[in-house]
């Protein structure tokens, strides 16, 4: 009998996983990780990870399978929660999931159920498998999720084919509300329990807070650039100016306001700007932690809030599938996703010696450094990037 570790969180996905892969014949062995412990930071304090490991214990004993706990959180702290603030201090929006994912739940998390003798590893994760032979050798297909609005193959964008060749992915051809059901029919203690918000381990926090445990709060200025700044703009179609983002100068517009630290902001933001009786709202339309200003655009269709391309360095860009990587001088038109739950649009990969330009079909809004880009062909995830 084959045996499954799972990643038991708590929460009803993970849950009904492991009930499944008991219907499947696996012999099941549950891990919880506890990977965060500084409640401080939270905005709840509903979801530590002691209520956590609780409700993997009732679901462990209501499935009669043994749940072993490990600590992880040096890990998580080193190689996701410091990666955040670097990121936060350069100015750039980083996916503390997407790493936590790479980093932790298909890394270290693996080298712990390997300990326990696992020949997989499973997780609640909304995404597929598929595994094909290609000239003899498998091949792993990393595939969206059956439920359009649970898709969390966004978050696995940056594993790699091994560890894709020892997951499992339970619920991935299952509905959400389908799961809830079979929690609820089995009696699992998750079964009407909340999903988790906010950052992966850590909850939902208050950024500018949590952040500052790290980046000192910073007074300086938020200057509003008009609209008319871009009717004197020299504009180009070359692929290289459109996937610059713009670079301001404090003379380019007007100061409106002060924020508490330009590292705390992200393109696109909206909320947390304070500044009221302008009409329409403010967005974050770029960040300079250099000279520590925010600046701003009126209203949602303003031009600064939207970009053509993007760009993604050569050491920055992976591939899911290495045997459909782009050679040069090839080009490949793709659905491309920038943030969750972001629906796939439409655009062109472009390899250049230097690294690989995304030419999108329609101008994205709120393209932010540090961001990952996922590119998909049809429903399979086939790589991604980290944006400049």
């Amino acid at each position: 009998m084959e045996k499954v570790v799972i990643g038991m969180s708590g929460g009803v996905d993970s849950s009904v996983a492991a009930y499944l892969l008991k219907q499947q014949g696996y012999e099941v062995i549950g891990l919880f990780m506890k990977n965060w412990d500084d409640a401080s930071v939270t905005l709840t304090s509903n979801c530590t990870w002691e209520d956590d490991l609780l409700f993997a214990e009732m679901v462990s004993k209501k499935l009669n399978i043994p749940l072993h706990t490990v600590d992880l959180s040096d890990y998580y702290r080193k190689r996701v929660v410091e990666y955040m603030f670097a990121e936060y201090e350069r100015g750039r929006t980083p996916n503390p999931d997407v790493l936590c994912n790479r980093e932790i739940k298909f890394d270290v998390f693996i080298d712990e159920a390997l300990k326990l003798g696992a020949d997989y590893v499973a997780t609640g994760h909304y995404c597929r498998k598929e595994t094909i032979e290609i000239n003899g050798e498998k091949v792993h297909r990393l595939l969206a999720g059956a439920d359009p609005n649970k898709d969390q193959s966004y978050f696995l964008c940056q594993l790699s084919q091994e560890q894709i060749s020892k997951a499992l992915f339970p619920i991935g051809d299952i509905l959400k509300p389908e799961v809830r059901r079979i929690a609820d029919e089995q009696g699992l203690a998750t079964a009407t329990r909340k999903d988790s918000q906010g950052i992966c381990f850590v909850g939902k926090v208050d950024l500018p807070t949590f952040l500052q445990q790290k980046l000192l709060a910073k007074k300086g200025d938020i200057i509003e650039i008009p609209e008319s700044y871009y009717e004197n703009l020299n504009t180009s179609d070359e692929l290289i100016e459109l996937s610059k983002a713009c670079q301001y100068k404090r003379e380019d517009g007007k100061v409106i306001a002060d924020h508490r630290g330009a590292h705390f902001y992200t393109i696109g933001q909206r909320k947390g700007l304070n500044i009221g009786g302008t009409g329409k709202p403010m967005y974050v339309i770029a960040i300079d932690v250099e000279e520590n200003i925010v600046y701003v655009g009126r209203g949602d269709e303003h031009p600064g809030l939207y970009r053509k391309a993007l760009f993604i360095s050569s050491d920055e860009t992976h591939w899911i599938r290495p045997d459909l990587k782009l050679k040069a001088g090839e080009t490949k038109d793709l659905m491309i996703r920038i943030r969750y739950r972001q629906p796939l649009q439409k655009g062109t990969l472009i390899p250049k010696p230097e690294g690989l330009y995304i030419s999108f079909e329609e101008a994205q809004r709120g393209i932010a450094p540090g961001q990952f880009a996922a590119w998909y062909d049809n429903v399979e995830l086939i790589g991604s990037g980290v944006i400049n």
